[in-house]
């Protein structure tokens, strides 16, 4: 037996849970696929920044979303020793454009938005492993034999998407040249108030404050992909990778568990020529993944979603809704993902003097320009960007 629906959404991370909420709003008529068995944000913490926000205001869901969020006012950059390269003023940039910034755990945004979704929409345990085009419809085929037919596809399954894959061959995702590891402990006896990443030659680090007394942190150290010793990697090898490293980095790592460590390669996709294809459309990660420098990717995906609805809400032929949201995103998209990877070129340096003239550079540069990339992103409106 073949089920049918209008849309099928593949993939249940921020951007196809956000995408089912639209659709919802719009009464449209869709299921959702997941591969998981549980959706439960796999992963720690990530940044919403002001334009993330400003897409979850779009979509009435903000003041909900700001109540599991931790505020913040700013996020300095600092040499490993803890003096400060860069300290951009999110806070006044955030006032200029109405919005604020906040940190989230990925765990607690999927479930809030799972909670806004109709429960039969969503189908739990289904891998999707193929795509075949027909002249009004596409029928997707499951790694459990099963196979569902719609008449629109948005695939948001993440940067490894097996459809992009088969829809692009070209779209394999590339090493950064960097793993990362990441955690969230308890922020009780550390009391840490502000976000920072930490530039250094043995490798990055960031720390960030989460509600309910919890910090995430992160930690990138250059390696070749799929490294054997890093997939071996536990606290103890992560405290004297960073043994030189400023107060509070060996506390928060003396307190975090072997059991609390995720550890992943960071990739991205090079920006695609293309992100409609007729009856279908790539959106967040699997259309144009990003590395994590800029702490853009759910924020992409969220300014993916309002555009989608924008269009279709204007639109009554969906295949002309998929192409105009594509003439809008490309360009913002494609800026995002090449900044971020020549910033976390540049922040992963490990020559002394290298680091030095780096340094030396971001401390001599005017307030204005360290907060110029932010000031594009928020600068730009998404919702009028090519329209």
């Amino acid at each position: 037996m073949i089920t049918k629906s209008e849309f099928a959404i593949v993939g249940g991370g921020v951007a196809g849970l956000t995408a089912g909420i639209a659709l919802e709003q719009l009464g449209r008529d869709f299921s959702l696929f997941e591969q998981t068995k549980e959706v439960k944000g796999i992963g720690a913490g990530f940044g919403l920044a002001a334009n993330a926000m400003r897409a979850l205001e779009i979509l009435g869901l903000r003041p909900e979303v700001e109540k599991i969020g931790y505020y913040l006012g700013s996020f300095a950059i600092l040499d490993q020793h803890g003096d400060i390269l860069v300290n951009p003023n999110t806070s006044t940039l955030s006032d200029k454009y109405k919005q604020q910034n906040f940190a989230i755990h990925r765990a607690d945004l999927h479930l809030f938005l799972l909670s806004k979704l109709q429960p039969e929409r969503l189908q739990l345990g289904k891998q999707s492993i193929e795509l075949e085009q027909k002249s009004d419809s596409i029928l997707l085929s499951f790694a459990d034999g099963s196979k569902h037919e719609c008449k629109y596809l948005i695939i948001a399954d993440g940067v490894k998407s097996p459809l992009r894959q088969q829809l692009v061959p070209s779209s394999t995702p590339r090493y950064a040249g960097y793993s990362c590891w990441r955690a969230t402990i308890d922020n009780s006896e550390i009391q840490l108030s502000l976000g920072t990443e930490t530039w250094g030659k043995d490798g990055r680090f960031g720390m960030t404050p989460l509600v309910n007394n919890r910090i995430y942190w992160y930690a990138c150290i250059n390696g070749p992909r799929n490294h054997p010793e890093f997939s071996k990697y536990r606290v103890a090898d992560l405290q004297r990778q960073f043994a030189e490293y400023h107060h509070p980095i060996p506390t928060l790592l003396a307190n975090t568990r072997d059991e609390d460590l995720i550890w992943s390669d960071i990739i991205d996709i090079a920006p695609l020529k293309n992100l409609a294809y007729g009856h279908i459309l790539l959106i967040g990660d699997a259309g144009h993944a990003t590395t994590p420098n800029m702490g853009q990717g759910a924020c992409q995906a969220l300014e993916d979603v309002v555009v989608l609805q924008d269009e279709l809400k204007k639109k009554n032929d969906v295949v002309a809704a998929f192409k105009s949201f594509e003439h809008r995103r490309l360009a913002r998209t494609k800026y995002i993902t090449d900044t971020s990877k020549m910033i976390g070129q540049v922040s992963q340096w490990e020559n002394p003097i290298m680091i030095s003239v780096r340094n030396t550079m971001m401390k001599m540069l005017p307030a204005k320009a360290n907060q110029k990339a932010l000031e594009k992103l928020f600068k730009q409106d998404f919702m009028t960007l090519n329209t």
